[in-house]
């Protein structure tokens, strides 16, 4: 059984530099498959409050039978609780629905401008973390703007931002400002949206070069820069593959050339103008 390496967090923790993904899984759907990707090696689970298929992550956790204290799970709310207060109400919903009386990972899903409060959902989670109920806190499509001003208000780093990153969205500025405050980038989408990515030239050439899937070489760009990356499958033999990225490396040349993608896909989700 393969599993991942697992990345020291800014709060002590460790996290598996791979996780699995479960949007747009629904309930029944993300139970099967969670409990699949743990029997193959998975430790790492993302969901979050807007995906609404807690409870059937937390279901598919434990039909596993893994220890909890052997799982990583992450899950992330909404912009209603974006207050110190919110925040605990976001965080008694995710554990029960999870099934769970502590998160690994808790976030704020988007940073919301708009309203303007995730200064103090991000003082909530400061609070949430020092009462043990979280072991490490973080926020998911902030940029080093948003960021910054959490740091500036708290003196406090995120343990992860969770951005949308691949070859089509590298966002160098934005891992260089995570990395330069112990931040661990974590990419969602990691290899794209639909199979555009994975028909590139330069990935298919690299897959074939090493033997592998065009995924498998596009996860190991993520892995081998330090980013923790959360494919989605529901297919077992995809789900094993993208565990299995860790037997290889890409050259300096490979990376810069998937490096060169940048830009070439759709466009990225803008959290200036989306977020919930």
């Amino acid at each position: 059984m393969t599993t991942a390496p697992l990345i020291k967090l800014a709060s002590g923790h460790s996290v598996p530099q791979i996780g699995l993904g479960t949007w747009p899984l629904d309930d029944a759907a993300a139970a099967d498959v969670v409990a699949t990707a743990v029997e193959l090696g998975y430790r790492h689970v993302d969901t979050a409050e807007n995906y609404g298929n807690e409870a059937g992550v937390g279901e598919g956790l434990r039909r596993s039978g893994v220890p909890r204290e052997d799982l990583f799970i992450t899950t992330k709310f909404n912009r209603e609780w974006h207050s110190a207060e919110g925040v605990h109400t976001a965080w008694e919903n995710a554990v029960r629905k999870l099934g769970v009386d502590y998160l690994d990972l808790f976030l704020i899903h988007w940073p919301n401008p708009d309203q303007d409060t995730y200064v103090q959902a991000w003082e909530g989670l400061i609070r949430l973390r020092a009462e043990g109920k979280v072991r490490s806190i973080g926020v998911s499509n902030f940029y080093p703007t948003h960021a910054a001003r959490l740091i500036d208000a708290t003196g406090v780093a995120p343990d992860v931002d969770q951005l949308q990153v691949s070859p089509y969205w590298v966002k160098p500025e934005a891992r260089a400002f995570n990395a330069g405050h112990a931040t661990v980038t974590e990419a969602y989408t990691p290899i794209g949206r639909g199979q555009d990515l994975l028909s590139e030239a330069v990935v298919v050439a690299a897959a074939e070069a090493h033997g592998v899937t065009p995924a498998q070489a596009v996860l190991r760009w993520h892995t081998q820069q330090g980013v923790v990356a959360i494919p989605k499958s529901s297919h077992p033999g995809r789900l094993a593959e993208n565990l299995d990225v860790f037997g290889f490396d890409l050259t300096a040349a490979e990376i810069a050339a998937f490096d060169g993608l940048d830009g070439k896909g759709p466009d990225a989700a803008d959290p200036e103008k989306f977020g919930h």
